[in-house]
């Protein structure tokens, strides 16, 4: 009895509150009263631990939640019909995977954490019965679905129209700006994700990511060791990539 009380004890320790995560801010609606976020929080499995490589889902399989990335990364791919895999995204700290399911039956995709990752897991079902009960987070979910369209139509036009030095610039300052978001570094920060990733993100050889990552740090632009990167000249990084600069990049 006593053993089951302490874990009872440990796991409420463990299990923090969606009002007082530091997150908050960036996955759930400020309007939500402190009662309705009580509610949310009654359908939210916390805090989920994911070991690098594991997947939270995989493409084709019944879809049945969306997930908010508490701490590591996620990249999502899609198998093509040629059997390659394609990444379509990278997810960080307050950011919610899967949205872009919700209008089919399956997993659009698959995530696959990169690094030790805890995520919040929100149960499609339970989540539409509340958004109809809660206008502030209806309003929120079709806000955050909209971010996701746009941030497509960024990504196509950033793999249609532009090189290779411009692609990569506009991933570090997208980067860089999440990070910022976090209230982290935005020009001193570690890749969660490895260079084939990148260079399979951005329709790029790995030899050709290489080269700009080099010719960055040659022009004194960025500094950068393995994963750790620095960026010495946020305004030539930005000129780089000219127009798309102006339209954000996800």
């Amino acid at each position: 009895m006593n053993q089951a009380i302490r874990l009872h004890q440990v796991a409420s320790q463990l299990r923090a509150t969606c009002n007082k995560c530091s997150l908050s801010n960036l996955c759930l609606p400020l309007a939500l009263e402190e009662n309705e976020l009580e509610r949310l929080e009654d359908i939210v499995l916390q805090g989920k631990i994911f070991n690098r490589g594991e997947h939270i889902f995989d493409q084709s399989t019944p879809f049945k939640s969306c997930f908010a990335v508490r701490s590591g990364s996620v990249k999502t791919s899609i198998i093509t019909e040629g059997g390659d895999e394609q990444v379509t995204g990278f997810f960080m700290p307050g950011e919610l995977i899967g949205l872009d399911s919700m209008a089919t039956d399956n997993y659009a995709c698959t995530a696959k954490v990169l690094e030790r990752t805890s995520v919040c897991e929100f149960p499609v079902e339970k989540l539409e019965q509340l958004t109809r009960k809660l206008p502030e987070l209806q309003h929120h979910m079709y806000h955050l679905m909209s971010q996701e369209i746009q941030n497509s139509h960024q990504l196509a036009m950033l793999l249609s129209k532009n090189t290779a030095e411009e692609r990569i610039a506009a991933l570090l300052l997208s980067l860089s700006s999440r990070f910022q978001r976090r209230r982290m570094s935005p020009t001193n920060f570690s890749l969660p994700m490895a260079r084939n990733d990148i260079a399979n993100f951005l329709g790029l050889a790995v030899e050709t990511v290489s080269r700009v990552f080099t010719r960055f740090q040659n022009q004194g632009i960025i500094k950068a060791r393995g994963r750790e990167v620095e960026l010495l000249d946020v305004e030539a990084l930005q000129l780089v990539t000219r127009d798309f600069a102006r339209q954000g990049c996800r």
